[in-house]
């Protein structure tokens, strides 16, 4: 992924890249960081990874948004009520290089109590284009 990514990165044009990556990548990430120090998605390795991936100059919408205030997440396990509690993990991303950077104007997550289709929540991003 590095390698595809870096291709983009330096682009004149705007790219975007969106997608879950699996990844919680700060304690703002994840409703209970110390109770998944030793969880697949929130292991040091992986969340050394994203840091080094954001290094190379992509940029986080959705923290540029929402600073650095613990969610809003974007996933929910399926057990216990962790949806309805709001204790979820947020892995879904979308990650713009300089061009793009300034087009972007407000993200939003659409957590509608109601929605029962999936285990994630769409990350709405907008963007001037």
């Amino acid at each position: 992924l590095l390698a595809w990514a870096d291709s983009y990165l330096e682009s004149p044009k705007p790219v975007v890249l969106v997608g879950d990556l699996n990844i919680a990548h700060t304690e703002e990430d994840i409703w209970n960081p110390s109770g998944n120090r030793f969880t697949s998605g929130f292991l040091n390795h992986e969340r050394e990874w994203f840091d080094r991936f954001l290094a190379r100059g992509w940029r986080d919408l959705h923290r540029i948004h929402f600073g650095s205030r613990k969610g809003p997440y974007t996933w929910w396990s399926n057990r216990g009520q962790a949806r309805v509690l709001d204790r979820g993990w947020r892995i879904d991303y979308v990650l713009a290089n300089s061009a793009a950077r300034p087009l972007f104007k407000s993200a939003e997550v659409m957590r509608e109590g109601g929605l029962v289709v999936s285990d994630h929540a769409p990350l709405i991003v907008d963007l001037n284009l």
